[in-house]
């Protein structure tokens, strides 16, 4: 036999460069994924949403004249600093999320076109401009017969109508985006919007304009109210995570209460009547609490939901206490704000010690985006 060829080894050689290439390309994709501005939306506006609206009622509270009711020298010795804080506070909170939103339409837009034709993100996007106008009613730097505010007044208000004419309009019009597909919690965002720039429309001696827009979210109101109220089975694709968002059923009414306020200037029978159904709708939610169970599992963004709703209500029994004689009405406000109160900060606490469970990837709104082309 003869004898076999020796063969040298077979060498493998790693070039360091391909490997250092290929984990960089890696971590710069993982980093990308998990950024700020791919894991934010317009729902984390909900928590500037909540802070204006909670300067707004501690302005409407130290403003009261009452003096014939004891109750009201609670909130009268509250020191003017605690405002401006709370108010600058929403104020900050609102420029950094707007500015990361920015930046997420310059450097992300296929996401935020997503989230705008989505049927759930797209309610989202009412927030950023009912925060700012709330920001706008509540601020003592600027009067409402200035200039400027008629200016940033138009400014905020513009977006809102845009946002009606598009969802109202695919409502009409659109096939497989009828309303009664697509109705859900947060397309309550939009009746709210409307009543929001009602408000503040009247506030600025507009009648005739704060009414065109209080009837367009109040008639919509009741469209929502009768299709989520009948429960279809084609509603039924909301998710658990998202039910906070049953919060603003109450929150509707209990702003186009002050919304109807500012119009009539007095708390008279229609005020008084939206303001009951808010309470009540408030108390068969607060009587449910197995509802909102899974929700509150994780912490998550959609905690918020619960703040601003409550603010609202608390914010229409003070009007309501302002035209009612005796004990009960200022003692519902003085409980309701007091919840209102717990609420907020119970949130703000849990927010920054969670901050970094809040911007998760499995958020609700970001992976419905995914199946955009399913549904369109």
């Amino acid at each position: 036999m003869a004898e076999e060829e020796i063969k040298p080894p077979i060498e493998v050689i790693i070039d360091a460069s391909i490997i250092s290439k290929n984990q960089e390309e890696t971590n710069i994709s993982k980093l990308s994924e998990s950024s700020i501005l791919t894991r934010l939306h317009a729902g984390y506006f909900r928590i500037s949403l909540s802070l204006g609206g909670q300067a707004l009622l501690w302005k409407i509270l130290s403003e009261s004249k009452s003096d014939s009711q004891e109750v009201w020298h609670l909130f009268r010795i509250l020191p003017s600093t605690a405002f401006l804080l709370l108010w600058w506070l929403a104020f900050l909170t609102q420029i950094s999320l707007s500015l990361l939103y920015i930046l997420r339409c310059l450097f992300h837009f296929h996401m935020v076109k997503a989230e705008f034709l989505h049927y759930i993100g797209l309610n989202y996007l009412y927030a950023p401009w009912i925060s700012w106008i709330l920001l706008l009613q509540s601020t003592t730097i600027i009067s409402p017969s200035s200039v400027s505010y008629l200016a940033l007044f138009w400014v905020f208000t513009v977006p809102v109508v845009v946002l009606d004419v598009k969802i109202y309009g695919q409502w009409f019009t659109t096939e497989k985006r009828f309303l009664s597909t697509l109705a859900n919690p947060t397309s309550l965002m939009s009746v709210i919007g409307n009543l929001v720039v009602a408000q503040a429309a009247a506030q600025m001696g507009w009648t005739e304009s704060a009414t065109c827009m209080f009837s367009l979210g109040m008639v919509h109101y009741l469209v929502l109210f009768i299709t989520l109220y009948q429960r279809l089975s084609v509603c039924n694709h909301f998710p658990a995570m998202l039910r906070p968002a049953f919060f603003l059923f109450f929150a509707a009414p209990s702003i186009a209460s002050t919304a109807w306020y500012s119009i009539s200037g007095s708390f008279h029978t229609m005020s008084k009547m939206l303001f009951f159904l808010s309470l009540f709708l408030f108390t068969s939610l607060a009587c449910r609490p197995a509802l909102f169970r899974k929700s509150m599992r994780r912490v998550n963004v959609a905690w918020w939901a619960y703040s601003f709703p409550v603010t609202s209500l608390a914010l229409a029994s003070a009007l309501y206490a302002k035209e009612v004689k005796g004990y009960v009405a200022p003692g519902l406000t003085l409980a309701l704000s007091a919840l209102s109160v717990l609420v907020f900060l119970g949130l703000m606490v849990l927010t920054a010690f969670n901050t970094d469970k809040l911007l998760r990837q499995k958020d609700p709104v970001l992976s419905f985006a995914k199946d955009l082309r399913t549904r369109t």
